[in-house]
């Protein structure tokens, strides 16, 4: 206690400098406090339930001989199963608790003729029992509640949802919420802080999985063609160990049932059927496949990973610039008070009691610095929610959990030992007898500890030089990104999509509805245009088929896949997409009006068209090519801002509009689009109060939500880049100003005796040159080596570009020099009578 209170003693007596080390602590560990919470969340985080190490995550890699569902959480081809193979390996399996399946769709949800979308889970009986959690009220869907398809109308609800909408209201259990136009019981509700096993997806309810069929209009009414395929993939499945049973046990057990149907069931179906060379034989050599099923199953984890940690790594670079700086101050705070420590020691004080009395002084130092991080790490946490998409978003907290506080303490702890001991064993072995000889304030002057201040700073110099080049190859990435031709006019089109169709509209109303929108939004003032499409633009998401194309061979191994996106009539122009050939969709293009499709440049260099327009083509193998070429369009982004434009196929809406379960709605507009997102609701309410709205945001948003990664990237590390080279260039204009004050009486008597103030100022410079010259050559190596890691996530450009490197070296080259011109002037201008003085 003693101790602590001399450290406070000396807090109040130094108080610009205790503010300084507490300013630079609370930026260094809330910045690498917030990355490890982000990074923990999105990475290592698992789910909140009981003994989650124990799930496991199935997948089937390989040939698969059917089609696949696109769903808009997990989207793994290689982790769908079939219903049937699903219940087969639930009924056989042996090795766990039990496996559960599940799946997510689009939801329109009412409760009192209250609408709001959302997103429903379709869990199998088991899978409740298998997460091992407990409801908050009422009971978990069980196998009773799905004893056959299209049977099973319950519902448990979220948490969140429950919160949310219904007010936290306990009586609602036993009332009825409609989901997708159906009638289900509410029969619980689920624990809070679950809301699924999908990161960046919040299911707000779950239904049985046997409703799938009836919560999805293009499946109703369900057939037992359909229910019983075993080439149609859509289920996702996990599955819990049981006690004292070992994954490769499990394994081996389930993998032999799986193989058994794959051969004796599911091969011989596929025995006629025309498949690429060599695709039946692997097909059943498939095994299954196991993860860790602990933190669920989500793309994410996939997506981020790489540039988490890499920005993980910026952060921990930044907190070490912090320490070097603090262990410089502290160790010129050590000089100053070198008569103080000679002192204590002479009156009988040990080395021990020295470096324990200063260490407490550090301990209270980085106690309130590491306090303020929180603040400081919960406010960046803030900022990078507010730039994550809203899916990601949804699965991140806003605020700091109790595990990314135990870091910032542990980080705290730990700069206190590795960068408190140092300068504390140096200070406290003052020399008591050059202290009575009036040479106190030179004890630490040494060239050691000269040589020790240098090394630090050259270390800040490295540092400092990897970021920079880090920040440059992220900037300019992003740079070339927004150069990237996205052949829309993005800047003035707000997008929202409806899923009506979940509502009860059959299919002439739908039609109707659809043109009504367009037709209502089109007379709004300050709308130029309106355009309607099935699949959403910069979603990372797209329909595809095998296409038969007149004259071109499409032999079993050719590929003869390309996009297909269903659009009104007005959709080229509403996105200012150029018509090359032919003629756009008009208003007769109907379902008793000939077949048609417009194509982009990418489709006619594919499937080498010369004058493509009346050229005929159809979907599938097909011999008759029903359908006809009528218009070309310019290439333009489909599904990824990054990604190529794919070859693609326009169809008229108006001649299938049943295949559109979501209608995306892009409209152009003459004034500010932000204007719009409240107009358009009021609009939609007008037309049908009961259907709402699933998205709204301006298309400019949505291209910035899709390359999120490369925006993070770039803003976080030129942030904490700038934020570094700072630090650096404040510890360099200390240790500089530090080396001119302990040599004051060398300088001035060179002076004295003749010296040139431009030499000495020289003198000076050069140090800083050594220093700088090793510190950009040891960062600019390290650059070279991460730069080869942040290749995956760069667009354009090499890890190694020479443009940045030179970039950052000019950069750094001008901040050194800012930072060493005052002290090498003031070294050349030190009066002799100051020198003479001097100690």
């Amino acid at each position: 206690m003693n101790q602590l209170k001399l450290a406070f003693r000396q807090l109040r007596l130094r108080p610009g400098l205790s503010a300084v080390v507490i300013l630079m602590l609370a930026l260094g560990i809330g910045a690498t406090t917030a990355m490890f919470s982000l990074y923990h969340q999105i990475l290592l985080r698992p789910l909140p339930l009981p003994e989650p190490e124990r799930l496991v995550n199935l997948s089937t890699p390989g040939p698969k001989g059917g089609g696949r569902y696109r769903d808009l959480a997990i989207n793994d081809a290689d982790a769908q199963l079939s219903y049937a193979m699903f219940r087969d390996l639930e009924r056989g399996q042996t090795g766990f608790t039990g496996i559960a399946g599940h799946t997510e769709l689009v939801a329109n949800m009412s409760f009192k003729d209250r609408p709001v979308y959302g997103r429903a889970a379709l869990v199998s009986g088991s899978y409740f029992g298998v997460l091992g959690l407990r409801p908050t009220l009422g009971r978990f869907i069980t196998t009773e509640d799905e004893p056959r398809v299209g049977e099973g109308a319950v519902v448990v609800l979220s948490y969140d949802y429950w919160q949310r909408e219904l007010n936290g209201d306990p009586s609602v259990v036993g009332q009825q919420l409609t989901v997708n136009n159906q009638s289900l019981q509410i029969i619980g509700i689920a624990p809070r802080g679950f809301s699924g096993t999908v990161l960046g997806t919040r299911m707000d309810v779950f239904v049985p999985l046997t409703l799938r069929w009836l919560m999805t209009p293009t499946l109703r009414p369900p057939t037992q063609e359909d229910i019983d395929s075993r080439f149609n993939y859509w289920l996702y499945a996990f599955a819990r160990l049981k006690p004292g049973v070992t994954l490769d046990q499990a394994g081996a057990q389930l993998n032999g049932l799986y193989s058994g149907i794959l051969n004796e069931v599911e091969a011989p179906q596929l025995s006629g059927a025309q498949l690429p060379t060599g695709t039946l034989e692997q097909f059943r050599k498939r095994e299954l496949a196991f993860s860790s099923g602990a933190r669920g199953q989500s793309p994410i984890p996939a997506q981020a990973g790489r540039p988490l940690q890499l920005l993980l790594g910026v952060t921990v670079l930044v907190l070490l610039i912090v320490c070097v700086n603090i262990a410089n101050l502290l160790l010129a705070r050590g000089a100053a008070r070198t008569g103080e420590i000679a002192i204590r020691a002479s009156i009988g004080a040990s080395r021990s009691v020295l470096v324990r009395q200063l260490l407490a002084e550090s301990l209270v130092l980085l106690a309130i610095g590491g306090a303020l991080s929180l603040a400081v790490a919960a406010a960046v946490v803030k900022i990078i929610g507010n730039m994550l998409p809203l899916n990601i978003g949804l699965g991140i907290a806003p605020s700091l959990s109790g595990t990314a506080m135990l870091f910032a303490a542990g980080v705290s702890l730990g700069t206190v030992l590795v960068f408190g001991v140092a300068p504390a064993w140096r200070v406290s072995g003052a020399n008591p007898g050059r202290v009575m000889s009036m040479q106190a304030s030179r004890t630490l002057g040494g060239r050691g500890a000269e040589r020790f201040r240098g090394a630090l700073t050259t270390a800040q110099i490295a540092f400092s030089m990897l970021l920079l080049v880090l920040a440059g190859l992220f900037t300019r990435s992003l740079m070339n990104i927004g150069r990237e031709n996205l052949g829309v006019d993005v800047d003035s089109l707000v997008g929202f999509s409806i899923t009506a169709q979940l509502n009860a509209y059959d299919q002439p109303r739908l039609a109707a509805l659809y043109d009504r929108i367009e037709e209502t939004l089109a007379a709004e003032p300050g709308v130029r245009g309106v355009g309607t499409t099935g699949i959403p633009l910069f979603y990372d998401f797209s329909l595809g088929a095998p296409f038969s194309v007149e004259g071109f061979d499409s032999g079993v191994d050719v590929d003869r896949n390309a996009a297909i996106s269903a659009v009104g009539d007005g959709f080229f122009d509403a996105l200012g997409m150029r018509l090359l050939a032919g003629r756009e969709f008009t208003s007769q293009d109907t379902a008793t009006a000939p077949p048609v499709v417009v194509v982009n440049q990418a489709f006619v260099r594919k499937f080498k068209l010369d004058n493509p327009v009346g050229k005929r083509v159809g979907i599938g193998i097909t011999t008759n090519f029903p359908i006809e070429i009528v218009g070309v369009v310019a290439d333009a982004k489909h599904d990824s801002v990054k990604g190529p434009v794919p070859p693609l196929a326009y169809l008229p809406r108006r001649q299938g509009s049943g295949a559109i379960q979501s209608l995306w709605v892009y409209v152009r507009a003459a004034v500010d689009p932000d204007t719009l997102l409240t107009t358009i609701p009021r609009v939609l309410a007008r037309i049908d109060p009961n259907i709402p709205i699933a998205t709204i945001q301006t298309v400019r948003a949505r291209v910035n939500d899709d390359v999120y990664i490369d925006r993070l990237l770039s803003l976080l590390s030129a942030a904490f880049a700038a934020l570094a080279t700072l630090l650096a260039a404040v510890g360099l204009y200390g240790v500089l100003a530090y080396n001119v004050t302990q040599r004051t009486r060398e300088l001035g008597l060179r002076l004295a005796l003749g010296a040139a103030p431009a030499r000495l100022q020289a003198m000076v410079l050069k140090q800083v040159g050594v220093m700088a010259a090793i510190g950009a050559g040891a960062g600019l190596a390290g650059a070279l080596a991460l730069g080869s890691a942040a290749q995956t996530v760069l667009f354009g450009l090499s890890g190694r570009d020479p443009v940045v490197f030179a970039a950052a070296t000019a950069v750094l080259g001008l901040v050194v020099l800012a930072a060493s011109w005052l002290p090498a002037w003031r070294a050349s201008h030190v009066p002799p009578t100051e020198a003479l003085r001097y100690e």
